[in-house]
């Protein structure tokens, strides 16, 4: 991490430093995840942990910092993540949207649906590695800490999603932008 964590930054410099301090604050404090216990960009870590019954924030700064920590071992490069699907030891699984996946994908990527996360959670063997690509990696923890919450043993995030899979393995991969 480059940033220095402190009480007096705000919750934008917090989520630039560590991507993943949300999804930590809502599962280990139950806060920023919903409109009732969330929080504005500009507040500061301090401000939020007071009316989040008198957190302390130094205390809840390294559980944010320990959980992301965490969160990237379930992060897999985009060269380690062709080779094992060249090799065929790994299934891609695409959470982007329908019109994201037909614009753009990574040969032999699956899009998820509804219909394939039934056959995934029946049929699927749960030690199997699983790499779960979107867009640029902001989604991808989610979606990997679902699966993962469903007793799939080998479930990673493609770091940087499909953008750096363009950047990192395959150059004649168009990039996109979402407006």
């Amino acid at each position: 991490m480059t940033a220095t964590l402190s009480p007096e930054m705000t919750m934008q410099e917090l989520l630039q430093a560590l991507p993943g301090a949300q999804r930590a604050l809502f599962r280990l404090y139950h806060i920023g995840g919903c409109a009732s216990c969330g929080f504005r960009p500009e507040e500061t870590v301090a401000e939020v942990c007071a009316r989040n019954e008198g957190l302390d924030p130094a205390e809840a700064l390294t559980a944010v910092e320990t959980a992301c920590a965490e969160d990237a071992k379930m992060l897999i490069e985009p060269k380690e993540a062709a080779a094992a699907l060249a090799d065929g030891e790994a299934r891609v699984l695409d959470i982007r949207t329908r019109e994201e996946f037909d614009a753009v994908r990574i040969p032999h990527a699956q899009h998820f649906t509804q219909e394939l996360l039934q056959t995934i959670m029946g049929e699927w063997p749960k030690d199997d590695l699983l790499v779960l690509v979107d867009h640029q990696g902001a989604r991808g923890l989610d979606a990997a800490a679902y699966f993962a919450g469903h007793g799939f043993t080998n479930v990673r995030s493609l770091r940087g999603g499909i953008d750096a899979w363009s950047l990192e393995v395959d150059p004649a991969l168009p990039r996109y932008t979402v407006e």
